[in-house]
């Protein structure tokens, strides 16, 4: 499976983040990626306020639509941030479209990071689903999410061999992306695929420095502070080898951890 993660700088409207989307999806497909991947809350910007985001929200159905249409129509699977109705508030979300235009996966951001998302989002209730996509068990997280050690652990003892995580990561946090996510990705033997904006929103600098780290935890690709398109093919025999000398899946001592899983 290619990946290819694009950073770039949020859009302030629905109608613009879907046209700069297809175009993204068209150059992307050109080069022979099987998915591509978007920033946290992509369509239509993620720190935008409660009334924007709940408005954004009440066009969900149409953008569903429109992304399943650029899905089918550049032959890509898409991963995109997005929000969707929720009570009290809306979800922050992600959608996966396969290349056909099916949804075949949808999660809600479980750790709501500050003021900003607690203002503007209800908490997603379960985990993501492991789900099949280009030949690969996938698992959903979105940017504080990964943070959390016991959530990637979770997915990757559900079987996730790869875990896609929109994000809108901000200054001075930087270890996130450059130390946090390679440590995923090694601890539990699974990719992590790690797309975050470039640019500003409101009083949020974000840091850039998208990566695909390895099972190995080393990055297979890591973008640096600017707008970028970058692309890294999965590998099953490095994920393998991986898997046969990083064994703290099988060495774990549940019995001692008591309620952390």
């Amino acid at each position: 499976m290619k990946l290819a993660l694009w950073q770039t700088h949020p859009r302030s409207s629905i109608a613009s983040a879907l046209t700069a989307l297809r175009e993204a999806a068209t150059s992307a497909a050109a080069q022979g990626a099987d998915v591509l991947i978007t920033p946290e809350m992509f369509v239509g910007g993620y720190n935008i306020g409660p009334e924007r985001i709940a408005t954004h929200a009440d066009h969900a159905a149409q953008v569903l639509d429109s992304l399943k249409s650029i899905a089918t129509t550049q032959n890509i699977a898409l991963v995109v941030g997005l929000t969707l109705p929720a009570h009290p508030l809306p979800h922050n979300a992600c959608v996966v479209i396969d290349n056909t235009g099916t949804e075949v996966a949808r999660y809600h951001k479980t750790h709501l990071f500050g003021d900003v998302d607690r203002a503007q989002f209800s908490v997603g209730a379960a985990l993501s689903e492991v789900f099949d996509l280009a030949g690969w068990k996938v698992a959903l997280a979105i940017c504080y999410d990964v943070e959390f050690p016991e959530l990637i652990r979770s997915l990757a003892l559900r079987g996730a061999e790869v875990i896609l995580t929109p994000t809108a990561n901000m200054e001075p946090f930087d270890t996130i992306n450059t130390r946090l996510v390679p440590a995923r990705a090694e601890e539990n033997g699974v990719y992590v695929a790690y797309c975050n904006y470039i640019g500003a929103e409101a009083q949020f600098t974000y840091n850039g420095l998208s990566c695909l780290s390895g099972p190995d935890g080393q990055d297979h690709v890591r973008a640096e502070k600017t707008e970028a398109m970058l692309f890294a093919t999965l590998d099953r025999a490095d994920l393998t080898r991986a898997r046969q000398s990083q064994t703290h899946l099988q060495d774990r001592r549940p019995d001692l951890y008591g309620d952390i899983t």
